[in-house]
């Protein structure tokens, strides 16, 4: 029985121990894949593969090139830090003396190590570490890398979604970033205040597009977004101009209209910062109107002021925000791009505009080297109460 008892804590003991061990190895796989731990288990990794590579190559040159020691490096100038790169490196240089002399002088026949083979290596070795110093300097390890750049295009969406609207009402937005990139210097951000009876909806085209305009329109998102419902409506527009101009950016102006909706009886009041019209469609004439207000580009000076427009939303009424990247082009004025689009969205007025935002970016500006962005507010038409 006590030798029985002394067998099963030894198996105890063990489990414990490789339960620990596992627990340790897969914490560190973690962090590694984090970005945050040591890179122990690549370089580790990398340097196994070298010896292989060698070894494959002497018994079979034709087949394993000398080359092929590219590959451990170039996957190094992915995977380590500057410090541990250079060991990988050396011992690749190593392996690749030890192939050339094992293998003879390169005159003597094909699948030697020649000076071509160097040559290769050594690129490859020299851009791995030119990489891995960007990293190292920039502070985002590439595992990180893309998982973060996804992580901020999704946080402008999110901040760029329109909240949902009481019965009655329909809204829907479409961005299409510049060149079919992700980013884009258009952005909305929304939001219902006053106990949700007021919708405020800002649409701002920051300077620049695509990637050059998306980190600044991610700052000016969150900032913007903080902003809204914070200040009275007259008061947004100001913030928003005071905030760029702190910024001190070299190319720092923007464009910006600010929509205030009371969701109850359909008024609204806009203000516009060098941004085009807004435009409405009066569903009992079947014409459309501008709606702008009078403000100077955001970011330009200090001290500008903001005034508003009025108007009102009856049931079948539809009105749409938008960039300039919808209705300008080198070929065009923005009065003829204007007239384009209105004349899109008449082919909507039976069928309803549900769905119709996306459609009319692609008829009016599919091909154009811009961001395009467009809201669209519409108030449906009161059913009648069945008679019986």
């Amino acid at each position: 029985m006590a030798r029985r008892g002394r067998v099963d804590d030894f198996w105890a003991r063990w489990r414990r121990s490789a339960h620990r061990a596992r627990i340790g190895l897969r914490r560190s796989g973690v962090d590694y894949f984090r970005g945050d731990g040591s890179d122990w288990i690549a370089m580790a990794g990398l340097l196994l593969t070298i010896p292989a590579i060698t070894f494959a190559t002497i018994a079979s040159p034709v087949w394993i090139d000398p080359a092929a020691l590219a590959l451990p490096i170039v996957a190094g100038g992915l995977l380590l830090r500057p410090a541990s790169l250079l060991g990988l490196y050396a011992t690749a240089a190593g392996a690749l003396i030890v192939e050339a002399l094992t293998l003879g002088p390169y005159l003597d026949g094909p699948a030697r190590v020649t000076p071509g083979t160097v040559l290769v290596v050594a690129a490859c070795g020299f851009f791995g570490l030119v990489l891995a110093q960007f990293r190292a300097r920039v502070g985002v390890p590439w595992r990180r890398g893309g998982t973060m750049l996804f992580d901020l295009r999704e946080r402008i969406r999110v901040q760029s979604a329109l909240p949902r609207l009481p019965q009655g009402w329909h809204r829907e937005m479409a961005l299409r970033p510049a060149g079919g990139q992700s980013f884009s210097g258009d952005f909305v951000v929304a939001a219902r205040t006053h106990g949700g009876r007021t919708l405020e909806v800002v649409l701002t085209d920051v300077s620049g597009k695509g990637m050059d305009a998306g980190s600044r329109a991610l700052l000016l998102s969150g900032a913007f977004g903080g902003l809204l419902g914070s200040l009275p409506p007259h008061g947004f527009l100001a913030a928003a101009n005071g905030y760029l101009l702190r910024q001190d950016w070299d190319e720092g102006f923007a464009t910006s209209i600010h929509l205030v909706l009371d969701l109850d009886s359909g008024d609204y009041e806009i203000f516009s910062a060098g941004h085009p019209p807004a435009l409405q469609l009066h569903a009992g004439s079947g014409q459309w109107e501008e709606k702008s207000g009078e403000g100077p580009l955001l970011g330009v000076y200090d001290g500008a002021e903001f005034d508003a427009v009025k108007g009102s939303l009856a049931p079948g009424d539809v009105l749409m925000l938008f960039t300039d990247g919808l209705v300008e082009a080198s070929d065009r004025d923005i009065a003829e791009g204007i007239d384009r689009l209105t004349g899109e969205a008449d082919r909507y007025v039976s069928a309803g505009f549900e769905g119709a935002a996306w459609h009319l970016i692609e008829a009016c500006a599919k091909d154009v080297n811009d961001d395009r962005a467009l809201l669209l507010l519409s108030r449906r038409h009161l059913r009648e109460p069945r008679r019986h």
